[in-house]
């Protein structure tokens, strides 16, 4: 089973623009709505691709009522941790002049000390037996920075793979405590490993650094429209991104991470599971706004993933 975790979800409101000028009055275009945060958008992704997942996440108000309704749209098993607090929205808006986005993140509901204890109370509760769990996004504001590494406490001892997207503070303390998988940009890799940016002879081995000290056990390094390279105890993978037209980049890495994980749980190899993971993260930057990939463009990505591949050994 696949579980996937978002504390901090958010409703995604997408529109359009011709251009974004100051102190006018400007006509958007319908906004479209979508079920936001790491972790749903990973089961979202998932189930893109014909597989099946658990999403499970926070939710409060009017907003987190009409969150649950559109991960239901999206035909995706979910559980809700109740708060008091309104779940968020965030917005994008494209300028359909000069092509580019403007994303606006809200900061979300400040959970209580008891929601905090719900939502690892949930977690712990979990039926078994769980494959990987997905664990994505920001925390809410006010939590507690070792919230995710307490989770990651709770895998190890489980015996679940941890997979673990988020940044700054919160990803120190749970790689202190050992996680299955994280996937760092750059800028975040040269921070867990103390420097200030690495080159491109570099990464690798900032990675294994990483792996080494029990951190964690695969690395998977965020190079945006470059692809993604992949490190394990046992070598690294380099995958480059086809070349496609960039609509949006909202939900692109959270595809990659779909991607993967989806694949691993059906028993694929690390290679071919970074593959379909860039793939559908690329697949998801074709489409405007907040959508994600659709699987016919991902299925075709991931042929010219495997040709250039084939090409590269003959």
């Amino acid at each position: 089973m696949i579980i996937t975790l978002t504390l901090n979800p958010a409703v995604d409101i997408s529109m359009t623009v011709d251009r974004l000028i100051p102190e006018q009055k400007l006509h958007c275009s319908q906004p479209s709505y979508d079920a936001g945060g790491g972790g749903i958008n990973v089961s979202k992704a998932i189930r893109r691709l014909g597989g099946q997942s658990l999403a499970v996440f926070t939710s409060g108000g009017a907003t987190g009522i009409r969150l649950q309704e559109l991960v239901e749209q999206e035909g995706i098993s979910y559980q809700i941790i109740g708060i008091q607090e309104p779940s968020r929205e965030c917005f994008v808006v494209a300028e359909t002049a000069t092509n580019q986005q403007f994303r606006f993140g809200t900061p979300g509901p400040v959970l209580t000390g008891a929601e905090v204890s719900a939502c690892l109370a949930h977690v712990q509760t979990l039926a078994e037996p769980i494959d990987y769990l997905v664990v994505s996004g920001s925390l809410p504001p006010g939590s507690p920075a070792d919230l995710y590494a307490t989770i990651a406490r709770f895998a190890k001892a489980r015996h679940v793979r941890l997979v673990l997207d988020t940044s700054g503070e919160p990803l120190r303390a749970a790689l202190d405590e050992g996680v299955f998988l994280i996937k760092p940009n750059l800028g975040e890799l040269a921070r867990l490993v103390g420097v200030d940016r690495l080159e491109t002879d570099e990464i690798n081995q900032a990675a294994m650094n990483l792996i080494n000290e029990g951190n964690c056990e695969v690395v998977v390094v965020s190079l945006g429209p470059r692809g993604a390279l992949m490190v394990t105890a046992d070598g690294h993978e380099f995958v480059q991104a086809p070349p496609v037209k960039k609509m949006s980049t909202v939900g692109a890495g959270d595809s990659l991470v779909g991607g993967m994980v989806h694949a691993l749980a059906q028993g694929k190899s690390y290679a071919d599971a970074l593959r379909q993971g860039v793939a559908c993260g690329t697949a998801a930057t074709m489409n405007p706004g907040t959508e994600l990939f659709y699987r016919a463009d991902a299925d075709r990505l991931l042929d010219w993933i495997n040709q250039q591949r084939q090409m590269q050994l003959s």
